[in-house]
């Protein structure tokens, strides 16, 4: 595994940095769209957001803009820039939506990137019901159609580096990305660490894995050994941002994993998100020389989450006690700063793994 210096990855920060400031006069508009895309007889329905570099045409509109998170500025179906871009689909975590790293798509279609989030159906926000609720094993599958539908539309996939995509992913949405990258993930390696470790955030029965008995979920149980892997093999490049469940997975199928990884963890202390048994632990089981391994000691669980508003704390804390935690990162750092910091590490690793253009 490379684990970088901290030096290192200063100067990986500075240098890009300064090549977006250089850029910055050249940087394209932001264009989005929102995409409905039908229930097939292998897929259900998905509600995907694509964020792509476009012509400066039109006013700017805020979209994600909510009374806690702070929206960003894009222009609604504004012409695409032309040429063909790289794909980044990005899988939200257990509860978030397609809003949740907007701030990183941003600055990725800055780089000439094509950026699609879908809407995971029973783990998003306002949609958690069962029986999708925990069928975890449809959310590769939900990536795989955002980038089968991109890439047969006519409408995109002129835009598109054809046959590659990379996938980003937040917590739940990290265990999604590592899945579609070829590891097989097995209900029992979970339970085992559940045994020794039953505060993690993996273990609890919402997350369907397991039942209110620590034993694999009926609903796992029942799946076929083939309905376990979910390898996708236009997946180039991975970025998992302070995944979950990483403990479920079968060592020697990361290990032979031919994706490139960048894996960003969170600080230590959290028991819930142990960054020793979750993000550290992936890392230590991919294969070397195409792995990156960060942790950032101030940032929480949340961080990769969007910029809150002043007064989004004591609203969450209003409505529900302990929801203001979704706000606070750790030491009191600013969010932003976070942010520009796992930028400018996930724009280095694309670019040099898999190209914007």
């Amino acid at each position: 595994m490379n684990r970088f210096s901290l030096s290192v990855l200063l100067a990986l920060a500075i240098a890009a940095v300064g090549q977006a400031g250089l850029a910055h006069a050249e940087e394209p508009a932001i264009g989005f769209q929102r995409l409905s895309l039908p229930a097939t007889d292998r897929h259900r329905a998905l509600e995907v957001a694509v964020w792509y570099p476009a012509e400066a045409v039109g006013e700017t509109t805020p979209v994600g803009d909510n009374p806690v998170f702070a929206g960003t500025a894009v222009r609604v179906g504004a012409p695409p820039q032309p040429g063909r871009h790289g794909l980044v689909v990005v899988s939200h975590g257990y509860g978030g939506n397609w809003t949740n790293q907007q701030w990183l798509a941003a600055d990725l279609v800055a780089q000439g990137y094509v950026v699609a989030a879908p809407n995971h159906p029973g783990s998003t926000s306002r949609d958690m019901a069962p029986p999708d609720a925990v069928m975890l094993w449809k959310r590769p599958g939900d990536i795989s159609r955002v980038i089968d539908w991109l890439n047969s539309e006519p409408r995109w996939s002129g835009l598109l580096v054809a046959g590659q995509a990379a996938v980003v992913g937040h917590s739940l949405g990290g265990w999604t990305a590592v899945a579609l990258a070829g590891g097989r993930f097995e209900p029992s390696r979970l339970k085992a660490a559940c045994d020794a470790h039953p505060l993690m955030a993996a273990c609890g029965p919402e997350i369907g894995v397991l039942g209110d008995d620590g034993r694999p979920s009926q609903a796992w149980a029942s799946q076929p050994p083939a309905a376990r892997t979910w390898d996708d093999g236009r997946i180039k490049a991975v970025v998992t941002l302070d995944l979950g469940l990483s403990q479920g997975f079968d060592p020697e199928s990361l290990s032979r994993s031919e994706a490139a990884f960048l894996v960003v963890g969170a600080g230590a202390g959290n028991p819930k998100m142990p960054v020793e048994l979750e993000s550290r632990h992936l890392a230590g089981g991919l294969p070397s020389d195409r792995t990156r391994y960060v942790e950032i000691d101030d940032a929480g669980h949340f961080s990769f989450l969007g910029v809150c508003k002043a007064d989004a704390i004591p609203r969450l804390e209003a409505e529900r006690p302990g929801d203001g935690a979704i706000c606070r990162d750790r030491d009191g750092r600013n969010r932003e700063a976070i942010h520009r910091q796992v930028s400018a590490l996930v724009v280095g690793f694309l670019t040099s793994t898999m190209p914007p253009r």
